[in-house]
């Protein structure tokens, strides 16, 4: 599928689309240890081979701690600074999580991160430690400020980035690979500016400006569209296992009536219908299929419906996946013999898809295009 398999996403806004909670009270946050002036603060330190060349001091703290794997830290508290617009229908409701962590390893390209709500471990939650909690009732960390401003933060767990009774299901040898070092506990991180942990989280999905606009803004819920793309011989003799000829996306009278009838706006783009129609080398003749989506992530993730055809199977497990490509483009993966290129009952659309089908790039086209 496009996310997690074939597109790839941010970890980070999948964790974050799993615990949506109240939003702040109002624009202040409340921990004033952290952030004495009610706004968003950050905290780091970086231990990586550029900067130990003028540190020699950090040089020798790793030295005597030779199971630290962290070589960069950085603690955010404020609003998230690493989710971004989606395929999801907006809730207008902001996550409950307030603390954030990235940590980057020797030798990794880029910092894992996660997210957590932190408070005082007191009745009246304004004295005591600050802990950092996040789901199943597990520590991110605890945080203390000390007498220089510096955030200490500590109780930070080898299995922090990993499910709980991971070392079982992994083995020893592979948990320890991917679990933090027995000396990553303990960090002091000097504050920074804000502008420091945003730029460090950036680096965990960095932004393509030629994406632009997710889908579900790009494409509103009573607009008609059409995508597409059809392959000249040239391009068919480059890859003799394709079987598509011609391809439309397009929603058109008949798929906005329904989301107009049927559908939320405030919802969008879940439950709305899109059609499909290809032709294939073998079939001249066009075949249509509608879908019904629903937002996931940084896709679409459409289903086949039974409103078009006389389908004598369960064909919603047929599946495919929209997401917005570059320049204006849409991408359409077809993983799991989504498409009705095959017979969608047939045993050829079982498992994954075996031709060379799986992606598409495809072009806006006039709506004339796709026969609306």
């Amino acid at each position: 599928m496009i996310s997690r398999t074939v597109m790839g996403a941010g970890v980070g806004v999948a964790l974050l689309a799993a615990v949506a909670g109240a939003a702040f009270a109002d624009d202040t946050l409340k921990l004033t240890e952290l952030s004495p002036d009610g706004k968003d603060a950050c905290f780091g330190r970086v231990y990586d081979a550029a900067h130990l060349k003028s540190h020699p001091q950090q040089a020798a703290h790793l030295k005597s701690h030779p199971q630290q794997k962290v070589a960069r830290i950085f603690f955010y508290y404020g609003r998230d600074p690493v989710s971004r617009p989606n395929e999801e229908p907006s809730t207008g409701i902001d996550s409950s999580y307030n603390g954030f962590m990235a940590t980057t390893v020797r030798g990794a390209e880029a910092p894992e991160w996660l997210g957590g709500w932190c408070s005082h471990e007191s009745e009246d939650g304004k004295t005591g430690p600050i802990r950092c909690g996040m789901d199943c009732d597990r520590t991110m960390a605890s945080l203390k400020v000390d007498d220089k401003g510096r955030l200490i933060v500590s109780d930070v767990q080898p299995d922090l980035y990993l499910d709980a009774g991971s070392e079982d299901e992994l083995g020893k040898a592979e948990y320890e690979r991917q679990a933090l070092g027995k000396d990553d506990n303990g960090f002091r991180l000097d504050p920074m500016p804000a502008a420091t942990c945003k730029a460090e989280f950036a680096r965990i999905d960095p932004i393509d400006p030629a994406l632009g606009p997710p889908l579900r803004e790009r494409l509103k819920p009573d607009q008609a569209f059409c995508y597409g793309r059809d392959y000249d011989a040239e391009h068919l003799g480059s890859h003799p296992d394709q079987l598509t000829q011609s391809i439309r996306v397009f929603r058109g009278p008949v798929e906005l009536a329904s989301f107009a009838k049927e559908g939320d706006p405030a919802n969008w783009p879940s439950g709305a219908d899109i059609a499909v129609s290809v032709t294939t080398r073998q079939k001249s003749a066009k075949v249509t299929q509608v879908y019904n989506c629903q937002g996931e992530g940084d896709q679409w993730r459409c289903a086949a419906s039974a409103k078009t055809g006389d389908a004598s199977c369960d064909i919603a497990q047929q599946e495919v996946f929209l997401r917005r490509g570059a320049n204006g483009t849409m991408m359409l993966a077809n993983p799991n013999s989504g498409l009705p290129i095959i017979d969608l009952c047939s045993k050829a659309a079982e498992g994954d898809t075996s031709s060379d089908d799986k992606v598409y790039r495809l072009e806006p086209m006039p709506q004339a295009a796709c026969g609306l």
